[in-house]
């Protein structure tokens, strides 16, 4: 059984990975910005708790005790080229400062090679709103990659499809590389198995990578 910290648990990819977790014998912690608007978080093994993903000091307070970490936030009312930077360079610092040494992070399917050095974002049929979106998961990246820090990060790209919120758990998914997985379909309850199972037995390290 491990601690483990769910960041933006109260957003579809958290609150399924709060529960596969906890659905495992998992100790969580969900953390999210107002704990009074997410009482259907409560239940076994779950401690719901205020934070600050962006927050280095929240981050460290949240996280303290905690074998592993899930980034899963996203803040609508802040640019998304402000808030996945800063998470990043905040979690890095607190999770460190918490003695926390796993954090696996939801990417962005169009941060993905459609082919070799080429991402889906460069490709001529996305929208400029989805590329101003999906660079600041890539500005995340980078602050992920430029760090010294001891802290075992992995982003897990989903595919660059709508994803599933009513699909029942498989327990099936696939997994690797920097390449687009091609798939018509992806849930976000199987998200959530690839997030957990990344932290109960790490095989990716530091990386960007797809899963579908």
């Amino acid at each position: 059984m491990s601690r483990i910290v769910v960041f933006g648990a109260g957003g579809r990819a958290g609150r399924r990975a709060v529960a596969e977790a906890a659905s495992r014998g998992h100790q969580v912690t969900a953390v999210v910005r107002d704990p009074a608007r997410h009482a259907h978080l409560h239940r076994e093994n779950v401690t719901v708790v205020a934070g600050d993903v962006t927050d280095p000091a929240s981050v460290a307070a949240v996280a303290e005790g905690h074998d592993a970490a899930v980034q899963t936030a996203y803040r609508p009312d802040v640019p998304a080229a402000e808030f996945f930077p800063a998470a990043a360079h905040a979690l890095l610092t607190g999770l460190a400062r918490a003695g926390v040494g796993r954090l696996v992070l939801v990417g962005i399917g169009t941060q993905l090679e459609v082919s070799p050095g080429v991402l889906v974002l460069d490709t001529p049929d996305v929208s400029e709103e989805v590329r101003a979106f999906s660079l600041s998961h890539v500005a995340e990246l980078e602050v992920l990659r430029a760090a010294d820090t001891d802290v075992d990060w992995l982003v897990l790209a989903p595919p660059p499809v709508v994803l599933d919120d009513e699909a029942e758990r498989t327990g099936e998914y696939r997994i690797g590389g920097t390449a687009v997985i091609p798939t018509d379909s992806f849930s976000y309850a199987d998200l959530a198995v690839a997030l957990v199972d990344e932290i109960e037995s790490p095989k990716h390290h530091r990386a960007l990578v797809a899963v579908a």
